[in-house]
């Protein structure tokens, strides 16, 4: 009888245990470690995101439904909107997109816009595959988003081609989507990057992509070899980019959604990170990974966001959130009103009179030495089909060697036998007061002096 009691007790504590670390755990846990973004690489996400809204509108220069408050679609140009897909343009292939061309910041986008609960045709894209189904790249992905990419691709090559050439080589491409044509957008630029030579040799560095709130999509090893173009938002508790299960299931039993999620959260505590690991069907959020946290544990209310980034192996988003926050954290209107708050406070805590503490160029090999890091942990943890660094261009168009001592100094000689040296062009130009201060002499005017 006692041994029977002692054995509840355990049970008991052990369920108890159990359910406080899942109901106390919050979606701040999962990125506590990252390091905070910068404002100039995190700057394009608030404006990305008001362009995917601007998809849901009818009437652009009339908004209604979506336009943030108080700022309205700030900085998105009637003008610069090349072309919107409607359903009646795409028929049961894809959501709508938009084509856009930012002058100001010197893009061409193209936008995509997030699962519509009222239409069928965008279930039978996301029910449109089966784990292990679609393999590509040495990889695999889904295989309906990735038929919707093409499709899309298929399309519109045409329009971004004409788009790249007439403004010139300084524009980037831009893919971007929210929900599901997060998932599209990510896959797209996966195809884009492995068919530059179609769109005029466009370099790696200048093809970027935005997936907000996105779908799991790819495999491991793809999700880390792309994080140098790829680039993954979440808000807090987003379910989605933390779910494992496919996502055919996830948008099939959404009315039950909480239920799911507890199922899911039950199974996985005891799943192993090694069999997640060792699973190369198992398809992740793609790419470098931003976070933005605004709610903390047993506080009320949001506060200031901030945001982290991280290029992740382990632990990316491997944990379902039981919260209120679910599911409005994945709407893309708190996206966008949230981004552009933390956005703001970080601009404010900058420091406008001393330069920033990391500068662009090495800002730049910092990224790349992360992504270098994150490939060499998927190979260190075998992770299925990682890739080695030889085998992934991290970045193009890198500064020429730099020439030898001697054929500097050479030059140096060279470029400076033909000019008036330092010093006689200070003798020719200033003259000396009785102060001892250099000024300009007064018939400097006059004079015809001919610096060669």
């Amino acid at each position: 009888m006692s041994v029977s009691c002692g054995l509840e007790w355990v049970v008991c504590l052990g369920c108890t245990r159990w359910a406080w670390k899942r109901l106390t755990y919050i979606g701040a846990y999962d990125s506590e470690a990252w390091p905070a973004a910068a404002p100039g690489e995190f700057e394009p996400v608030p404006r990305i995101c008001r362009v995917i809204l601007a998809i849901y509108e009818d009437d652009l220069s009339n908004p209604t439904k979506f336009a943030p408050p108080g700022r309205g679609y700030a900085g998105v140009d009637l003008a610069g909107v090349v072309k919107r897909a409607t359903y009646e343009h795409v028929g049961n292939t894809c959501p709508p997109y938009i084509v856009y061309v930012d002058h100001r910041h010197k893009e061409v986008v193209l936008a995509i816009r997030g699962l519509n609960l009222t239409r069928n045709a965008d279930y039978k894209v996301l029910m449109d595959n089966k784990l292990g189904m679609q393999m590509f790249d040495g990889g695999y992905v889904h295989h309906g988003l990735l038929k919707a990419a093409q499709f899309i691709l298929e399309r519109e090559t045409k329009t971004l081609q004409e788009l790249l050439q007439q403004n010139g080589p300084d524009y980037k491409l831009i893919f971007a989507g929210h929900s599901l044509g997060s998932g599209i957008a990510a896959l797209m630029t996966v195809l884009v990057v492995n068919n530059r030579k179609m769109f005029g040799n466009i370099p790696r560095s200048q093809i970027r992509c935005y997936a907000l709130a996105p779908a799991r999509c790819m495999s491991l090893n793809l999700a880390v070899k792309y994080a140098d173009v790829i680039n993954s938002v979440v808000l807090q508790d987003d379910f989605l980019p933390r779910t494992p299960t496919p996502l055919e299931y996830i948008f099939g039993s959404i009315f039950c959604l909480p239920c799911l999620l507890f199922i899911m959260c039950l199974r996985d505590t005891f799943k192993q990170d090694k069999r997640k690991f060792k699973d190369p069907r198992r398809l992740y959020a793609p790419g470098r990974m931003y976070h933005i946290v605004e709610r903390k544990f047993c506080r009320c209310g949001r506060f200031p966001p901030e945001v982290r980034t991280a290029i992740p192996v382990e632990g990316r988003f491997e944990h379902i959130v039981l919260s209120c926050s679910t599911t409005s954290d994945h709407a893309i209107v708190w996206i966008e009103r949230e981004s552009e708050k933390a956005l703001e406070l970080m601009k404010g805590n900058e420091k406008p009179t001393t330069p920033p503490a990391q500068q662009k160029m090495e800002r730049l090999q910092s990224f790349e030495e992360e992504h270098k890091n994150a490939l060499e942990r998927a190979k260190t943890l075998d992770v299925p089909h990682a890739v080695d660094l030889s085998e992934v261009e991290i970045q193009e168009g890198s500064s020429p060697t730099p020439p030898s001592d001697t054929h500097s100094e050479a030059t140096s000689e060279a470029k400076s036998a033909g000019r008036t040296s330092w010093d006689e062009l200070m003798h020719k130009l200033f003259t000396r007061d009785e102060g001892g201060k250099l000024v300009v002499k007064e018939d400097i005017k006059a004079r015809n002096i001919v610096i060669e």
